[in-house]
């Protein structure tokens, strides 16, 4: 173990930007767009977050691993980042609740990791220089090689992703009693959101990526939801003709994330790439219908045009984000529609915004 500990790695940037470190565990690469998350905590639902697949995950909390991993902590069927890069992997824990150590579950998932890394200096060359593709390797010697390979690294910027991620066949959560049927979609939804909505006396049908309006409104769902995920918005047509199909006929529909910016594009409102997206558990959020503000989980590399949504006759914008004043939330005026950009259902973070889950099954019992 103390060898693979001890064996060089490097983080090679598209730029051609390099960064020292060490392999966590065996030796490997691995490739993808490289981002950073701030939070000081869940790192095991950030790394099985589907909204992360392709990404090489830059954590800048010091220490990852020294809490293990639990069984019961995941937010999909396994981890969905393309990497890890950390400043310090943590090989034992200390907590009584975990199943095994973070490097058992990595190993489990077939995911390699760096450690070593100066990240605060990685994520302050991000933040100046933008989100970009890189490769992590402990193939420190051919460097040439992984400059041709990650050349042929596809961009994230009109990736569809959704495909990678999403269920391959409908399944069903909650208890089949009960009053409220909710028809997903899902595009990369996350656990947490589904136990979110069944808590609240919902029953849900979670559908793949590619479903068809005809397809949700045959099992008689009271209201629609679309999920979180990864990529780019804009491919998702299938996604978008719904969201237009479930809004042309008034029925309760409400977004997350990745769904949040497919409702803009069926509103014809446009989406763009962020020079580095948000992703964290402390980003605020101002609630524009409220005047209150709420501490959010974040976790988004694009995002919608405010611009549009200002000028558009049907939108409202309810929430912004107070960092950088883009639009963190938007409903419909004349239409039983709204979302947002962040994640209410935090896992981890902050529980500031769970009351949108409550807003959603209002909505459905007040339509019903």
């Amino acid at each position: 173990m103390k060898y693979q500990k001890l064996k060089k790695a490097i983080i090679l940037l598209a730029d051609g930007t390099i960064f020292h470190g060490k392999a966590v565990g065996k030796p490997g690469n691995a490739f993808g767009e490289i981002c950073f998350n701030t939070g000081m905590t869940g790192y095991q639902e950030i790394f099985t977050d589907p909204s992360y697949y392709g990404q090489l995950m830059v954590t800048t909390n010091a220490h990852i691993g020294n809490y293990g991993a639990n069984n019961e902590e995941i937010e999909s069927d396994g981890i969905k980042i393309a990497g890890l890069i950390c400043k310090n992997f943590s090989y034992d824990y200390s907590r009584e609740d975990a199943d095994e150590s973070l490097l058992s579950f990595l190993g489990k998932n077939n995911l390699f990791a760096i450690s070593d890394v100066d990240t605060r200096s990685l994520v302050s060359y991000i933040r100046d220089n933008g989100a970009m593709n890189a490769v992590i390797s402990t193939d420190v010697d051919n460097i040439e090689s992984l400059k041709e390979q990650l050349a042929k690294t596809p961009n994230m910027d009109g990736l569809e992703l959704a495909s990678k991620v999403s269920t391959k066949e409908p399944y069903f959560v909650g208890d089949e009693n009960a009053d409220i049927k909710i028809a997903a979609l899902d595009i990369g939804i996350k656990k947490n959101i589904l136990r979110n909505l069944s808590k609240r006396g919902a029953y849900i049908k979670v559908f793949p990526y590619n479903s068809t309006f005809e397809e949700l409104s045959a099992w008689k769902p009271n209201g629609y939801f679309l999920s979180n995920g990864p990529g780019d918005p804009e491919p998702l047509a299938d996604a978008q003709k719904l969201a237009k199909q479930v809004i042309s006929k008034n029925l309760p529909l409400f977004g997350i994330c990745l769904g949040h910016q497919v409702i803009a594009l069926a509103n014809g409102v446009s989406t763009y790439k962020m020079h580095n997206g948000h992703r964290g558990i402390n980003h605020p959020v101002k609630n524009i219908i409220t005047g209150k503000g709420e501490i959010t989980s974040q976790n988004h590399g694009f995002a919608i045009n405010r611009e549009e949504t200002e000028a558009h006759p049907d939108l409202e914008i309810t929430h912004v984000h107070l960092n950088d004043d883009t639009v963190a939330g938007i409903r419909m005026k004349t239409k039983n529609c709204f979302s947002v950009q962040y994640h209410p259902e935090a896992s981890p973070g902050p529980h500031d915004s769970s009351y949108l889950f409550d807003e959603f099954i209002n909505n459905i019992k007040t339509s019903k």
